[in-house]
């Protein structure tokens, strides 16, 4: 069958090949299958035909089997990316069409995921910086939280971080401090929290959190946090930071003693939250080791 279906993404008839794409679509959740009747009839090639060019109807379709396409495990991933698919990417995240951008912007995130550092590269060329944060004050919240998704992937790996951060720096903590200061839901604060804990552990891009007194106060004031979740993401930034194998260690953890994190730490190691007291009580270790 795989033949015939193939064959329908070339169709003259708009409704033949929306019903092979969405067919396709299904398959294309299956890890098997990704592995096998997909490599073996290279149906990249032809998605990637389709979204060159196709009613939105048919896109929607079409990109959503892309991002499955792009996770680590598909071994279409490779041709994919050599065949002009992060430029293909970027400019559906410009579309008008909020299920377009979702899509568009998730693919790159999954693209991101432990990816090369040529590759992470290549995507934020093709972006740009103002894209990326029109994206993060989009108003659709599966777009925002698939951009953040997207950043956290981008900051992974300490070269990377301390690349990115080298050349973007400014721009990322601006948009994290927006973020956390603005009406979001406990997913979005949460993820944004993430990305500070990944530069966090960065070797030069700590600096950028260390000497933003503003973004201390913000970890700070989440360690507090009546929610878990925020709770755990903000411990993760601060273990981070005073990590004792690490150069600069003793003075990151005496200014963050004088902001009084060391009190809060001992706080929250009689938190009724099992994870949180284990987190805490570890980073109360760097402190006396």
């Amino acid at each position: 069958m795989m033949d015939r279906i193939v064959t329908g993404l070339s169709e003259s008839s708009v409704k033949v090949r929306l019903a092979a794409v969405r067919c396709l679509h299904s398959l294309s959740r299956s890890v098997q299958q990704l592995r096998t009747s997909f490599q073996d009839h290279a149906v990249w090639k032809p998605l990637m035909k389709v979204l060159q060019n196709a009613p939105d109807e048919i896109l929607v379709v079409a990109s959503s089997m892309l991002c499955n396409l792009l996770l680590e495990f598909s071994p279409s991933k490779e041709p994919i990316l050599e065949s002009g698919a992060v430029e293909l990417l970027c400019g559906l995240t410009q579309s008008e069409n909020p299920a377009l951008r979702v899509n568009g912007i998730w693919a790159l995130m999954n693209m991101a995921f432990q990816a090369e550092q040529k590759i992470k590269a290549d995507i934020l060329r093709s972006l740009s910086t103002e894209q990326l944060f029109r994206l993060l004050s989009d108003s659709d919240l599966n777009v925002l939280m698939k951009t953040l998704g997207l950043l956290r992937n981008l900051l992974s790996t300490r070269p990377h971080i301390d690349k990115i951060m080298s050349t973007h720096g400014k721009q990322i903590m601006q948009a994290v401090t927006l973020i956390l200061e603005g009406e979001h839901n406990i997913e979005v604060k949460e993820q944004t929290l993430c990305i500070l804990a990944n530069i966090a552990d960065g070797t030069t891009a700590k600096d950028l959190i260390m000497t933003n007194d503003d973004i201390l106060q913000k970890i700070k004031y989440y360690m507090g946090h009546s929610h878990v979740k925020l709770q755990l993401a903000a411990m993760f930034c601060i273990s981070n930071l005073i990590w004792n194998e690490e150069e600069g260690s003793q003075e990151r953890q005496d200014k963050l003693r004088d902001m009084g994190i060391v009190d809060i730490l001992h706080k929250l190691s009689q938190s009724p939250d099992s994870n949180l007291c284990d987190k805490a009580k570890m980073a109360l270790q760097q402190y006396l080791a």
